[in-house]
């Protein structure tokens, strides 16, 4: 219980763009890190395998590791972002986003090359369920989309510039692979002092529990999941006593978070969110959105090293078309639906263009003309593009501002855990398929059994291209080529799914207050009077609301 004090701020009004923009240039220099991240390794990874001696498996896991945690812990950052101020949040996930990249630098080996990711994905789950409810509290819907647009353009750049960033510094020999690691630091460094400096809302206090239980189950039962669809089909057989422990133990875990939270006080996810159609439907989109786009995408890269025969800078190079597609979706999209106030038909067409490119990119090989793939990359990033800001402008719009972080969260969540799956059954799938192509290959060329292990550098293990004569490499790329194409194959589905769940969303007018305002209002008489106790409910509230008890920070 907290005791209310006369207020020393007025209560909160419309913020001018130039306010809006001061405020978003630390979350934008925070969000770029995060992307950087996971970009500028997506080049580098096949060297850092090679060079580390590690298996496909583990090449999966050092991409599964981040978005494993990442998921896990968006719900819990969103529930502190309810109690505690949400400036000192961002600062802390980008402080541990440093010392994940520090320690991803300085890796010897795979196991603690995988561990400092796990280390970055705590980082980016905070900056992944912060920055859009700080958005939310100070952005209407109505004029969201307009900023959503220019944090697309954030997403494209830092996609972009990841990669060839990446190749870059694999390619120049004085510098490496751990370079990639390593130039992230300064950037989330200026995150921490544009947020300290630009980024200020008032930060409402009060007692609260969170449901550290509940949270220990969920975390548990994701991780079972996730490890299972990682290990099957490499580690042991599909059907066995491993994965019926693991489907088994992880269910059980889930079952019991959902009876926990449902009588939770303070639950991490709150169950009743659901009630709400739009929640329930942009939460199922957003889910198989990242199945389909991360489960897709993410070999993209390897696909372009071992089956095109190209180097990690232009690799990196090759990706351009998919991120001009989404950088003009977005921002365009972003603008007109500020001006319109329209947003269910690009959802629509988002799922449509998604699913479409998806399926073009399924027919592709080692063959494949440069001019074809850009072709199918740019049409799956219009369709990304125009999906996944909107999907969480959708969600924000149509819940009360007391639920804006939960609403958020919850979709973040969702799709992270999406694109966890996605990655790790599709990783699993490739491993499986390259495997069953190169024994394939090597039989119809007339090689003996077993005579495939030393030039790849063992059984799963991603070849070194450059060491394998022309035979051998022609069956390696074919092999690579098959498997990706089969990858977009077994997403396109997914994003058809979504499209599903899409048609299914009621379009409702764009809210013209922000989460601040809109706050304020649904407080109304509950506000206490100055000097009086507060009987402020014990339900989650963001922190971004008039409060008498409410500081800047």
């Amino acid at each position: 219980m907290t005791t209310s004090q006369a207020p020393e701020q007025a209560p909160p009004t419309a913020m001018t763009n130039r306010q809006i923009l001061q405020a978003m240039s630390g979350l934008m220099a925070g969000m770029f890190v995060a992307i950087l991240a996971g970009t500028v390794v997506a080049n580098a990874l096949p060297r850092i395998i090679t060079d580390l001696g590690a298996s496909q498996s583990s090449y999966t896991w050092v991409v599964t590791s981040e978005l494993l945690a990442m998921t896990a812990t968006v719900p819990l950052w969103g529930k502190l972002s309810d109690l505690y101020n949400k400036k000192l949040l961002l600062q802390l996930s980008l402080g541990m986003f440093v010392v994940g990249s520090l320690l991803a630098g300085f890796s010897q080996g795979v196991e603690l090359l995988i561990f400092s990711r796990v280390i970055q994905g705590i980082g980016a789950g905070g900056l992944t369920a912060l920055a859009q409810v700080v958005m939310a509290a100070v952005i209407p819907p109505r004029r969201l989309g307009k900023y959503a647009g220019i944090f697309g353009a954030v997403f494209a750049v830092g996609t972009v510039a990841g990669p060839l960033i990446g190749g870059v510094l694999v390619d120049t020999s004085w510098l490496g692979w751990r370079w990639c690691f390593f130039i992230g630091v300064p950037f989330a460094l200026l995150a921490i002092v544009l947020l300290q400096r630009t980024l200020k809302l008032p930060t409402v206090r009060r007692e609260a529990k969170i449901d550290y239980l509940g949270a220990f189950l969920i975390v548990a039962g994701v991780c079972a999941l996730l490890i299972w669809v990682s290990l099957a089909g490499n580690e042991f057989d599909w059907a066995s006593w491993q994965t019926a422990a693991l489907v088994a133990g992880g269910v059980a875990l889930l079952i019991a978070a959902v009876y926990v939270e449902s009588r939770a006080p303070e639950p991490v996810i709150p169950l009743d969110i659901f009630r709400n159609r739009t929640v329930t439907l942009t939460t199922v989109a957003s889910l198989l959105v990242g199945v389909a786009m991360f489960g897709g995408t993410v070999f993209l890269s390897q696909y372009f090293q071992i089956s095109l025969g190209k180097s990690p800078t232009i690799a990196g190079l090759m990706s351009l078309p998919m991120i001009l597609g989404l950088l003009v979706s977005s921002t365009v999209a972003g603008q007109v639906i500020s001006a319109t106030g329209k947003w269910k038909v690009y959802l629509v067409v988002g799922g449509v263009v998604m699913t479409a490119g998806l399926g073009l990119l399924s027919t592709i090989d080692a063959g494949t003309g440069f001019g074809l793939l850009s072709v199918y990359m740019a049409v799956l990033g219009i369709g990304v593009g125009l999906l996944m800001q909107n999907l969480v402008l959708a969600a924000q719009n149509d819940v009360p501002a007391a639920e804006l972080g939960a609403a958020t969260s919850v979709l973040s969540f969702f799709r992270s855990m999406g694109g966890t799956i996605g990655t790790s059954v599709l990783g699993a799938i490739l491993a499986n398929r390259v495997t069953s192509e190169m024994t394939e290959g090597l039989r119809k060329a007339g090689v003996p059994a077993g005579a495939d292990e030393a030039p790849g550098g063992g059984e799963g293990s991603v070849p070194d291209m450059t060491a394998l004569p022309a035979p051998m490499r022609e069956i390696v790329e074919n092999a690579y080529g098959v498997a990706t194409a089969d990858l977009f194959l077994i997403a396109t589905p997914f994003a058809l799914l979504a499209l599903v769940a899409v048609v299914f969303i009621k379009e409702k007018p764009l809210k013209t207050t922000s989460g601040m305002e809109r706050l304020a209002e649904e407080a109304g008489a509950a506000v206490p009077a100055p000097d009086t106790p507060s009987d402020t409910p014990s339900g989650p509230a963001p922190e971004t609301g008039k409060d008498p008890a409410a500081r800047v920070g």
